[in-house]
């Protein structure tokens, strides 16, 4: 069946009612893999307003894919944080109290996006010198007691920040919670984390598993994580990149950008699985942040 046929027409000066059988048609194209620029396109040239037919895209296809859910007995859906929300073009620039920030690339499914400048050069050097004395060999959060212990899929060292810890902490912090709409109480601390030759972070996912033991325990603190956001701090020589394999991305780690990624179900489904790759010349320093469902404390 071709894009456009039967798609219910309209006419733009009319009121535009969504009417059942537009969702029906919506469904339908999704399940034949259609890009959802592509039905955007065909409604338009159909008589729709673009702003209907955004809206109704978005609506009819969560409503769609929540059933598909249930059906697969997949974690509910949350909210999350998204500083790209609106349906309309990707700006080039982020205004913040602050700070102006660089979109660089954005992804919707995943939703991931890089932003340029997003931290100063001075902030990642200060941020550098306050953790390099604190550093310990890095820890993975264990979901089947709820404890942390040192893992060999990461090989690094790290430290964190309380929020709100100093003068740099809360400033970054603030910057994020404006960047993406989600207030900075939700937000673990800062963790900075230093990758030497050869070290790297397996690929994993940031969500805590529902399936394991120990998850209702860490889940007390705050719920489940349901956003990341990577600032890289200085310039590796070569390698240390943020992979997804997924969906075949790598983020290079240039000093001062950071990638957001978020993650409604806690469930591969997501598609965030994500790494470190192995840093091949130069040591690389990231800081990274965890987004929770609730207050964490």
């Amino acid at each position: 069946m071709g894009l456009g046929q039967n798609l219910p027409m309209t006419e733009v000066q009319q009121p535009q009612p969504v009417t059942p059988e537009l969702r029906a048609w919506i469904v339908e194209q999704a399940k034949a893999g259609a890009q959802p620029e592509a039905v955007i396109a065909s409604m338009v040239a159909s008589g729709w307003r673009e702003d209907v037919a955004m809206a109704a895209l978005e609506d009819t296809l969560r409503g769609f894919l929540d059933e598909r859910a249930k059906a697969a007995q997949l974690p509910p859906a949350v909210p999350v944080p998204d500083p790209l929300p609106g349906q309309g073009g990707i700006p080039t620039t982020i205004r913040l109290p602050d700070r102006e920030v660089r979109i660089v690339l954005a992804m919707r499914d995943p939703r991931v996006v890089v932003f340029g400048g997003l931290l100063s050069h001075e902030e990642c050097d200060e941020l550098i010198a306050l953790a390099a004395k604190r550093l310990t060999r890095s820890e993975t959060v264990q979901t089947d007691t709820g404890a942390s212990e040192v893992n060999s899929a990461r090989t690094s060292q790290g430290m964190f920040f309380d929020r709100g810890e100093n003068e740099l902490c809360s400033r970054i912090e603030a910057r994020i919670a404006a960047l993406i709409g989600w207030p900075v109480e939700r937000g673990e601390g800062i963790q900075v984390l230093r990758y030497r030759p050869g070290a790297e972070y397996k690929p994993h996912y940031d969500y805590f598993d529902p399936a394991q033991p120990g998850t209702p325990t860490i889940l007390k603190r705050g719920g489940q994580r349901v956003a990341t956001v990577v600032m890289y701090l200085n310039d590796p020589e070569v390698g240390g990149g943020t992979t997804f394999p997924d969906v075949q991305l790598e983020v290079a780690p240039v000093k001062g950008n950071a990638v957001f990624f978020s993650y409604e179900r806690a469930h591969p489904s997501s598609r965030t699985l994500h790494g470190g790759a192995p840093v091949v010349a130069g040591e690389k320093w990231v800081a990274t942040k965890w987004l929770r469902e609730g207050v964490f404390r």
